[in-house]
């Protein structure tokens, strides 16, 4: 008798297990720019793949090339049972919003935007405080005194990279001057590396030495035109310093990969909390970038200056404007 009552046991654990492996479907909606931007859609892959690496589990993706189909790709994701999905970028809010209320059991996760909906985690960022960080070591590297920014779209969330960068750069050094430019007004913005080149090369024209971008995929267009000028850029969301060595200051690591990849394994040991998870310095959401690549570029006196910073925004002596709640940047 005891023997079969183990042997049930087992058996009940065993289907429990592999119940457990049939709910946990993951999918990935990449944003406009496509999974190999080098930027904030590649993090996304990146955060995935390592879920997918420690723990054997298929997810699926998918990379829309237009607005239009938002809507359609995750409707069909959550028709075919994917759970949890998540999306990368702010631009899904609205299909999302709609959708996550036809899909009660479905959990589902939208980076750079709050969905208030009871099966919604909304993962944001203080970007202001990473972009703070660059802003503090472009005013030093600079030699001219002239600093760029390259946004993407001019959206609220952008104006998050640009003001923290801005006072950075001000509270580092009060005289210096910041150009700043956006690349368009609709999601194209995010994937035109020629327009990036040009307004760059027109910063360079300008005295700019040091140009920051916030652009995605056009940020490619922005770091390659300023190392073929022989100036510095500053990369954002993965670590682009590898892709200009010696012309790329540093990056502002945003960590995309980890809210993707802690979507997919709280789902999978099935501690997926809701609501809006905000991610900083003191959480280890933002930071900058320091490897081989940039070594030579940043002096000890650099270095210090942007852990001090760092230092100083973690314990609040340093409060950065966040644009997203209030759109008046000091600077």
């Amino acid at each position: 008798m005891k023997r079969f009552v183990l042997g049930l046991l087992a058996a009940t654990a065993m289907t429990a297990s592999a119940f457990a492996q049939e709910e946990i479907k993951p999918g990935l909606l990449f944003d406009l720019g496509g999974k190999f931007d080098k930027s904030f859609n590649e993090a996304s892959f990146e955060g995935a793949e390592k879920f997918k690496t420690e723990t054997g589990t298929e997810y699926v993706e998918f990379e829309i090339s237009n607005d239009a189909q938002r809507e359609q790709a995750l409707r069909r994701f959550a028709e075919d049972g994917r759970n949890p999905i998540v999306m990368a970028g702010f631009n899904w809010s609205a299909a999302l919003e709609k959708i996550s209320g036809e899909y009660p059991d479905t959990s589902f996760a939208i980076i750079d935007m709050v969905v208030d909906k009871p099966n919604v985690r909304s993962v944001v960022f203080k970007e202001q405080e990473g972009s703070y960080l660059v802003g503090v070591m472009a005013a030093l590297a600079s030699k001219t005194g002239t600093v760029g920014f390259v946004g993407g779209m001019q959206v609220p969330l952008i104006g998050k990279f640009e003001c923290g960068y801005v006072s950075g750069v001000m509270e580092t050094k009060s005289d210096a001057k910041v150009i700043r430019n956006y690349t368009g007004d609709t999601p194209a913005a995010w994937n035109d590396p020629t327009r990036g080149g040009e307004i760059t090369k027109s910063q360079i024209d300008q005295g700019a030495d040091v140009i920051y971008h916030a652009a995605g995929g056009t940020g490619v267009g922005v770091l390659q035109a300023a190392a073929d000028a022989g100036k510095l850029g500053i990369g954002v969301d993965s670590n682009q310093n590898g892709l200009h060595p010696g012309h790329v200051l540093t990056s502002m690591l945003k960590r995309v990969d980890v809210a993707v990849y802690e979507a997919f394994m709280d789902a999978k040991n099935g501690e997926f909390e809701y609501g809006v998870k905000d991610l900083g310095l003191a959480e280890g959401g933002v930071d900058y970038a320091m490897d081989e690549h940039n070594a030579s570029l940043v002096t000890e006196e650099m270095k210090a200056a942007v852990d001090k910073a760092k230092a100083d925004i973690i314990s609040g002596a340093i409060k950065v404007h966040d644009f997203m709640t209030d759109n008046s940047c000091p600077y």
